[in-house]
């Protein structure tokens, strides 16, 4: 090239920063499509027309990740004066090469990219509220101490003193000491042997032997009851007689094992009664009695000097009473 002739550009033509890059044209490097930084543009061509870029400048978040990216066309842009700098930025996916690749995402305790995982706190807060109410739960029942009032007993080292459960007692094979009563007999008077006018009859209403059946005609002299009573052991006793009066006292001589009380068997008025319905003065007297284990006579009967007008009903021999 001879003297004073440039070329087709002119030096203001001419990029500044040309040295930056030539070692990479010298390598063999290919220049991009449509040019780019460190390669001349479709403007280099052009007299008079500083070279620029062709890339514009992105809106934040316009950039895409991931994909193929693809170059933008080449639209010029306003020059700022020669020997101003010339704004050269443009987005690195437009420089050729593999395009970048979004950096991954990393989501925490299972989510789907969708925000925190709820679940998982969720859970795990109410874990953490499930063992503050069982530590309260056994601090509660431990300084209780129950409600039958031995919560107070004093604690030695920190630890709640407890007593030993004591074994479970098995049964005994020894006899109790403690006797079950006997069951002491008790006989209807119409089933009893009968002397002298002595008879049965069912006239009068409230008799309590079988088929309100009781013994009438005792009122003669010579009529008796006669009672072998079997006891299970020897001993004082009761002998409880009911009977019906016409509202007047009256007596008789009891016998037992063939000796006579001293003292006659009173059959009175206990009820104070002032009628002489004979149904509706049905009432009790007893008698101390001493008898032996086994068999007993215990004979009823209407002597000289006795006032019998009586119905009898039953006879029943009872522990001793006082009185």
């Amino acid at each position: 090239m001879a003297a004073g002739n440039d070329g087709a550009n002119k030096p203001e033509n001419d990029d500044p920063f040309g040295y930056l890059y030539e070692d990479g044209q010298a390598a063999g490097a290919q220049p991009p499509r449509g040019g780019g930084y460190g390669y001349p543009g479709p403007a280099a061509s052009q007299p008079g027309v500083p070279r620029t870029s062709y890339n514009q400048v992105r809106t934040v978040g316009e950039r895409q990740y991931g994909g193929q990216q693809h170059a933008q066309p080449y639209v010029p842009q306003q020059q700022a004066p020669y020997g101003q700098p010339q704004a050269q930025y443009a987005a690195p996916e437009t420089y050729g090469g593999p395009p970048r690749q979004a950096p991954p995402q990393h989501h925490h305790g299972g989510g789907s990219g969708r925000g925190p995982n709820t679940r998982g706190i969720l859970i795990g807060a109410v874990a953490v509220v499930a063992v503050v109410v069982v530590g309260i739960a056994a601090a509660v029942i431990t300084n209780s101490g129950g409600d039958d009032g031995k919560g107070d007993q004093a604690n030695t080292g920190g630890t709640t003193a407890t007593t030993p459960a004591k074994p479970s007692e098995e049964p005994s094979t020894e006899p109790s000491a403690d006797k079950t009563p006997e069951e002491l007999p008790k006989q209807d008077a119409a089933t009893l042997k009968l002397g002298g006018s002595a008879g049965l009859a069912t006239d009068v209403k409230g008799a309590e032997g079988s088929n309100g059946t009781y013994v009438v005609g005792f009122n003669q002299v010579g009529s008796s009851v006669t009672w072998k009573a079997n006891m299970p052991a020897e001993g004082p006793y009761s002998l409880t007689v009911r009977y019906a009066i016409p509202a007047v006292d009256a007596n008789a001589t009891l016998t037992v094992n063939g000796k006579p009380n001293t003292s006659p068997l009173g059959l009175k008025n206990f009820i104070h009664s002032t009628d002489p319905n004979l149904e509706k003065n049905w009432q009790t007297t007893w008698a101390p009695v001493n008898l032996k284990k086994g068999d007993n006579e215990i004979k009823i009967s209407c002597e000289t000097g006795n006032q019998c007008d009586v119905l009898l009903d039953w006879l029943e021999v009872g522990p001793p009473k006082q009185g």
